[in-house]
């Protein structure tokens, strides 16, 4: 994969989260992809944070798109390597204060095989 379509991945990402588009988030990834979030630790602490499969990311990002309807993502800074992107993002949620997010997407074959995110 080439930057650019790494990169579109990315972006690609950042519209189905938006659109709270589960089916359109859940087609960018692996089968087998492996998720690990400090928010899943302390939401399904038997998790330890980590995630895998497509029927626990679908189980996960759906409870999340309902808990949270005004959920967005807005992107600030990208970083992209030869597979991976890490992506910085403001995660705002109505009457939440603002999140600053980091988080890697690692790729192959053009889906998301890994995914780990970073905040405090």
């Amino acid at each position: 994969m080439d930057a650019s379509q790494i990169r579109d991945i990315a972006n690609r990402w950042f519209d189905a989260f938006n659109e709270h588009n589960l089916e359109k988030l859940l087609a960018l990834y692996h089968d087998h992809a492996a998720h690990f979030s400090p928010k899943l630790k302390v939401r399904q602490p038997e998790t330890d944070g980590l995630v895998t499969g497509k029927a626990a990311l679908r189980a996960w990002w759906a409870d999340s798109f309902e808990r949270l309807p005004t959920l967005r993502y807005y992107p600030t800074n990208f970083i992209v390597g030869d597979t991976s992107i890490f992506m910085e993002y403001r995660r705002e949620v109505q009457g939440e204060p603002h999140l600053m997010v980091g988080e890697v997407l690692e790729m192959e074959n053009g889906k998301i095989l890994r995914s780990r995110v970073y905040h405090g």
